[in-house]
């Protein structure tokens, strides 16, 4: 089963592939199953061109695994990984040419 630990929306900047993207959606995610947990880093910009547009795109976004192995979800790991999801997800986003406006909520944080 899937479950998203942390997601929340921000302003951001990224050229896009021909559309500009204003906005990034951040997550932490697991993933049970079979005796085994896995975490990822989630980043996906968006076009969000007026304050309503929450058009989510999959063409520019990124995704690093943070842990897998065998066990199940842990609080105390749960709160060690977000606190470096935004170092993760600020690589994620230079990498692709990105930036990420973490001052600049769109939304407020959803916790899982």
């Amino acid at each position: 089963m899937d479950f998203c630990v942390y997601e929340q929306y921000f302003e951001a900047r990224h050229p896009g592939n021909g559309c500009p993207r204003h906005g990034a959606r951040a997550a932490l995610t697991v993933s049970t199953g079979e005796g085994r947990v896995r975490y990822e880093a989630l980043l996906s910009f968006f076009p969000h061109e007026t304050a309503e547009d929450f058009r989510i795109s999959y063409d520019v976004c990124g995704g690093k695994l943070l842990y897998e192995a065998k066990g199940r979800r842990s609080k105390k790991r749960e709160t060690a990984l977000l606190e470096g999801l935004r170092d993760t997800l600020d690589a994620l986003a230079a990498e692709s040419g990105g930036e990420v406006f973490w001052e600049k909520p769109l939304i407020p944080a959803r916790f899982g």
